[in-house]
């Protein structure tokens, strides 16, 4: 195997593996504020439930990411690919992975003060949706910016 091949490889590695990870702790930090605000107010589960699922998206741009780059690596491709190519799939996933579990992160912290807001009896809901999407907005310009450098190569 090249050089060329085995960045591009760890380069996919990253951008699921790291953008999951990211989704795995965003998501537990947002169902831990959910436990601590039932036990003031259990009749808003639903919204609860809404804000600790939105950091698992950014497990979903890693995947989409993966599956984009991958689709490009035939077995043709892969046997003619140059270094540029491996080092370009390689920071994709440095960049998709990095910003996906980063912003899933902080968006699980977003989330959670909206929980916890909820719990305590204020109308939140909205406001944290809004606030929680700020994040989310990074994450989606990694995807793009995958997406953009898969075309290339």
């Amino acid at each position: 195997m090249t050089t060329a091949v085995i960045l591009a490889y760890v380069g996919l590695a990253m951008m699921l593996g790291l953008a999951g990870v990211g989704s795995a702790i965003g998501v537990t930090i947002g169902g831990n504020a959910t436990i601590g605000a039932l036990k003031k107010n259990e009749e808003a589960f639903g919204p609860y439930m809404l804000l600790s699922a939105l950091p698992g998206t950014q497990g979903l741009y890693g995947f989409g990411g993966f599956f984009i780059v991958n689709a490009k690596l035939t077995s043709e491709f892969v046997a003619n690919m140059t270094l540029g190519q491996g080092m370009a799939i390689f920071a994709s996933g440095l960049v998709l992975g990095g910003v996906g579990l980063y912003s899933a992160i902080r968006q699980g912290q977003v989330c959670a003060n909206g929980i916890a807001g909820i719990g305590s009896g204020y109308d939140v809901f909205g406001k944290t949706m809004v606030l929680a999407v700020f994040p989310e907005l990074y994450a989606i310009i990694a995807f793009a910016a995958t997406f953009i450098v898969s075309a290339s190569l």
